[in-house]
């Protein structure tokens, strides 16, 4: 059995693991509460997966080959274009993001999946800031304010903040420069009192999931999982038994 993906959590569905065997796939729900019980083995290309079909690769690069390594063409995009995609022709959204506790960062994304979008990134708050008829307008949009917003954060700083409440006034203090059109505050249920240590494990009690960071208790210390750094893996249905840093810095 190989994790060959993950869902982040939407309106209608919960978060879960997509995991493989001899070409079929599976989901393993993520809900809080639930017990995951897999021992991580050997890791490797996680292959394609087409609804709950898997097709194997066996290469050696992980999470994907070079085969199957999918390249999105508007992952730099700044809006120096000729709108090759029918996406790009569509109404977008231009968005803020939170992260608590006073990481921003601006983003584009299709109209009707701005809400999806901001819990797939595991943002505390968001606004809509522009709405514009096609996705080139909302790339040089997003460029010019990139300039002075970051339009990426990397899960290790969500990660050191999840424990942690976003900073209302400095949020106020970056929506005062917008006309917004509509905000969005999202509460994910982890009920952290303390930051929870990055580790790459599947094995523990989910408390939930924050974005694509999964958050596990195992032996009295708190996770967190990049559910990408699961993608690859040959998994087995047995508690790991490997020694782990516990909060306090010792291991367990």
């Amino acid at each position: 059995m190989q994790v060959v993906g993950y869902r982040t959590e939407t309106t209608t569905d919960a978060p879960a693991l997509l995991l493989a065997s001899d070409g079929t796939v599976e989901r393993e729900p993520l809900t809080p509460g639930a017990t995951l019980s897999f021992s991580l083995g050997d890791r490797w290309c996680a292959g394609s997966v087409d609804g709950d079909d898997h097709y194997a690769c066996d290469r050696t690069g992980a999470p994907y080959c070079d085969q199957h390594t999918s390249r999105w063409p508007c992952a730099r995009c700044t809006g120096n274009c000729d709108r090759p995609l029918a996406n790009c022709r569509e109404e977008h959204a231009v968005y803020l993001a939170a992260f608590a506790p006073d990481v921003f960062k601006v983003g584009v994304t299709k109209s009707g999946r701005l809400g999806t979008r901001l819990r797939e990134q595991g943002a505390d708050r968001g606004a809509h800031v522009h709405t514009v008829s096609d996705g080139r307008i909302a790339r040089q949009l997003e460029a010019e304010y990139a300039e002075e917003i970051p339009d990426r954060v990397r899960v290790a700083t969500k990660v050191a903040g999840l424990h942690a409440s976003v900073d209302e006034a400095a949020w106020a203090a970056l929506l005062d420069g917008f006309e917004v059109l509509e905000t969005f505050a999202f509460d994910y249920g982890l009920a952290l009192d303390a930051r929870p240590v990055p580790e790459t494990l599947l094995s523990g009690t989910v408390r939930g999931v924050q974005g694509r960071v999964l958050v596990l208790d195992r032996g009295g210390t708190t996770y967190a999982v990049d559910l990408r750094e699961l993608v690859g893996y040959g998994v087995t249905r047995e508690a790991t038994d490997r020694r782990l840093q516990s909060s306090l810095g010792s291991f367990s």
